[in-house]
């Protein structure tokens, strides 16, 4: 939960105009891997090795950056009792150079009445707080306690006299503390013109930033509040507000508002974007960047009619026409053009339907279009229509008002099944029949086991029904169905964070004959800590989930080969489709509403072909990173020679609590060096990794120069550039490829991550798709993209290799992207390739780079 919030899963249930993603199950999730027990602690198979990680247990935003006498402290949220998250409190590790860290006993814990989410750090100078003395200043915590009896999110104090290694909790807490549950983050630092400390927080709900102002860290007034502005479509989150001198100009400084956006970034999900502008003391004001307008091209379908004219519809959702706007129940629409769009919220969220146009040959680059609506996107392999269950023996249906013989422990399953949705919980969907498993009763508090009685397997396939939390077996606290062959888990499944159940299968055809029990596990209390399962059955024919997405899709040949979806919001805003591979090929539209829960509409308008792509207010906006992976970027206070550096989690919230690490659970991104700089007219802020990484490039480096590659890939340099943890740097110099760039941790099957350029829309992409582990989640594998144009016709990139990351900076550092990826350890391959025409590298220089751990 990225600033250290109660996880958005959880807070769900609290909001409930609020959806989780498409809620398709997920079947026969990888366990993660456990470390062998003789396995040396910092040598696990996915283990940074120079990104920080704790040695274990769950980690998300860092914390309370500060400089002070010599070491840069790193708090971070973290999880003393486990890998998922839960029980926030402060960890925290030293380093000296940013690049080697020694982690600390943990500094701020929770306890019984509150857990410590995000926050800053200080180091109070002229005592001000009167923690200690102007011979020993304290350093101060200033973070969000979050009081387990009320929800209320409100700002404490701690402090340390000792360097920040014993802390203790001022007794006049909360020292602010507005009543709100959706207030935290507090960024402090002291201002020096007003001789005072500023405070940065976030309203999250409200997409607003505040700023206070005290004298003595305890008694604060309020200046002023920033916002909506920007990227709006998640909660606002751990905000950083920050001078820097444009390019090197210290007669030219400008303010960077920091703010990060969960769900609702650029790349899908967890996000880091920024503003910059002007603080006078009290306010910030960012720079106008002009109203937006679209590409101009053919309308091809704009809903002004008083019917659809050709489009033909199925089901009720989207009534017999388009809409004017808002319909009963519904929140206001806004963002159409004209007077009509087309709207599935006839009947309300319960109601299902399509509506498709009529044929079309592709003979523009591009779609422009409008959408809004829920967050459901169209998932590959699913079927559209609910038919019949395939045939075969069922095992349990949950029918009739008892379990049966199967066998219940603990009290999240009651004495019988449920019938539906229980007290608290949004709305269950999915369940066939009048019963269903569902461990929500009396919330996620309670926990249990449901065991079913032993029975052969005789059939290829175990199929199910599966919802409910995302908490996979061999994880802490999972939430998870369980086949078990001689008292053994052999197969699970886990819910994906949403009430909807979905088809999901077991391939059991290798274990024929076998004696087997399926168990039901739900061993978790936080967010999302309940399972939802009905109707196991074995057959011989698989059962493939039903779509549950709320997307305009592009279809070719009958096949969804592009599609896009809302951010859970009533408000559209402009998408686009790539129609370029497409050229000369036949097409429809269709925009579609599976989705029977929480936001299960879509809202769409003004179809239009252009020669270029429209560009979302999301895509308007500017990002610290365009990859998934950077979420709660802060900066440092007080480091030295006035750098301004910065430090974001490594991962997103779509899926953080799946990744497949083991016996830790998170990692922070490599501490990066930020700046101003003019880009292609405009200011920018730029980051480069910090200088002392360099510290750990092992010898080298492998060249290769003047190469040109046409329609290939290539070993780069040989064997010298193969690794796992690689500093490289590149220079191209175009030539008529659409694509080029590298590809790292290739290998066997196929394996690669894809970094390149494409240069006809002048953008930087990683191509993660085949980057090893991809399938623990639906919005894992995919492109992310980051708009860069080229300097003097040259692309200069500098890559980050990690056991499991990749960190690309493009250009002077304005296009960043950074993901994680999960590579089998053999898959060390680093390539040079280009796509439909050549490409010239003018050099390439590979360092290996050691591990930061002692």
């Amino acid at each position: 939960m990225s600033s250290g919030r109660v996880p958005r899963h959880a807070r769900t249930r609290m909001i409930a105009a609020v959806a989780t993603v498409c809620a398709l199950s997920a079947a026969a999730f990888p366990v993660p891997r456990a470390a062998a027990a003789d396995t040396p602690p910092y040598s696990e198979t996915y283990r940074p090795q120079f990104h920080f990680t704790p040695e274990k247990n769950w980690m998300n935003d860092p914390n309370g950056l500060v400089y002070y006498k010599g070491e840069y402290h790193l708090f971070y949220q973290y999880n003393p009792n486990g890998t998922s998250w839960g029980d926030m409190s402060w960890g925290h590790a030293v380093s000296k150079d940013l690049v080697h860290w020694k982690e600390l006993p943990l500094a701020l814990p929770h306890d019984d009445e509150e857990m410590v989410f995000s926050g800053s750090a200080v180091v109070d100078r002229g005592n001000t707080t009167g923690f200690g003395t102007e011979k020993n200043p304290p350093m101060v915590a200033i973070y969000t306690s979050y009081h387990k009896d009320t929800g209320i999110q409100a700002q404490s104090l701690a402090y340390s006299t000792d360097r920040g290694r014993t802390w203790t909790k001022y007794e006049g807490n909360p020292v602010l503390d507005i009543g709100s549950k959706e207030f935290r983050d507090p960024k402090v630092q002291w201002y020096a013109p007003t001789k005072s400390w500023l405070m940065t927080v976030s309203l999250s709900t409200e997409h607003k930033v505040r700023f206070y102002s005290s004298k003595n860290l305890k008694d604060w007034d309020l200046l002023s509040e920033f916002g909506p502005a920007g990227a709006t479509g998640g909660v606002w989150e751990c905000p950083d507000l920050f001078p820097l001198a444009v390019d090197g100009d210290k007669n030219n400084i400008k303010w960077v508002l920091v703010v990060n956006i969960n769900p609702g970034g650029i790349a899908g999900g967890s996000a880091a974007q920024y503003f910059v502008g002007d603080f006078d003391g009290k306010k910030f004001t960012a720079e106008d960047k002009g109203t937006y307008t679209p590409p101009a091209g053919t309308v091809m379908q704009d809903f002004e009619g008083t019917g659809f004219g050709a489009w033909s519809s199925t089901g009720t959702a989207f009534g017999d026409g388009p809409t004017a706007g808002a319909l009963a129940g519904q929140g206001t629409v806004e963002g159409f053009d004209g007077k009509g769009l087309a709207n599935s919220f006839h009947g309300g969220d319960a109601t299902t339907g399509t509506l498709t146009s009529p044929e079309f040959t592709v003979d523009s680059p591009y779609l422009n279009f409008k959408v809004g609506g829920g967050r459901h996107p169209h998932e590959p392999g699913t079927l559209l229509e609910q038919g019949d269950p395939p045939a075969g023996t069922v095992l349990a249906d949950f029918e009739g008002g008892s379990y049966g013989d199967w066998t219940a422990t603990g009290d999240a399953f009651g004495s019988a099944p449920a019938t539906g949705t229980l007290p608290d919980q949004q709305e269950v969907s999915g369940f066939l029949g009048s019963g269903l498993v569902n461990s929500y009763l009396n919330g996620d508090s309670t926990t249990g086991t449901l065991t079913s009685p032993e029975f052969t397997i005789d059939k290829r396939h175990i199929n199910f029904l599966i919802g409910g939390g995302n908490h996979p077996a061999g994880s802490d606290h999972p939430t998870a169905l369980e086949l078990l062959v001689d008292g053994q888990v052999v197969r699970s499944a886990t819910g994906r964070d949403a009430e909807a159940l979905n088809w999901a299968s077991w391939d059991v055809g290798d274990l024929a004959g076998k004696k087997a029990r399926i168990r039901i596990v739900d061993d978790n209390t936080g967010g999302w800590g309940h399972l939802n399962v009905d109707h196991i059955m074995l057959s011989d024919t698989e059962a493939r989930p039903v779509s549950q997405e709320t997307s305009v899709n592009l279809l070719v040949d009958g096949q969804v080969v592009r599609s896009a979806t809302g951010a859970n919001s009533e408000t559209l805003d402009w998408a686009s489709f790539d129609l370029r591979p497409y050229a000369g090929e036949k097409a429809r539209i269709q925009i579609v509403d599976r989705n029977t829960a929480g936001w299960g509409h879509i809202l769409a308008d003004r179809f239009t072909a252009a020669d270029a792509p429209a560009k979302s207010v999301v895509q308007r906006a500017d990002w610290a990173d365009y990859g998934k992976d950077y979420y709660a970027a802060v900066s440092w206070e007080d480091a030295p020679g006035g750098k301004r550096y910065m430090i974001g989690w490594m991962n997103n919230w779509d899926y953080s609590g799946a990744i497949p690490t083991s016996p830790w659970r998170g990692a922070q991104s490599a501490p990066r060096e930020m700046a101003l700089r003019t880009v292609d007219g405009r200011v920018r802020l730029t980051s480069r990794p910090v200088g002392s990484l360099e510290s750990l490039r092992e010898s080298g480096p492998a060249t290769a120069t003047g190469v040109t590659v046409k329609n290939t890939a290539k070993p780069l340099i040989g064997p010298a550039a193969r690794g796992k943890a690689l500093d490289i740097e590149a220079t191209f110099s175009l030539k008529d490829a659409e694509r080029f760039g590298l590809k790292v941790r290739t290998g066997a099957g196929g394996e690669e991550t894809v970094i390149g350029y494409d240069t006809t829309t002048q953008e930087l992409y990683v191509d993660r798709t085949r980057s090893g582990a991809v399938d623990f989640n639906s919005t894992f594998p995919g492109v992310q993209t980051a708009p860069l144009k080229a300097g003097n016709g040259k692309v200069k990139l500098r890559i980050l290799v990690d056991w499991s990351s990749v960190e690309v900076f493009g250009g002077s550092g304005e296009a960043v992207i950074t993901d994680q990826i999960f590579p089998d350890p053999a898959s060390q391959g680093v390539e040079v390739f280009a796509e439909n025409g050549s490409v010239r590298l003018d050099q390439a220089r590979v360092w290996h780079l050691g591990s930061a751990h002692d």
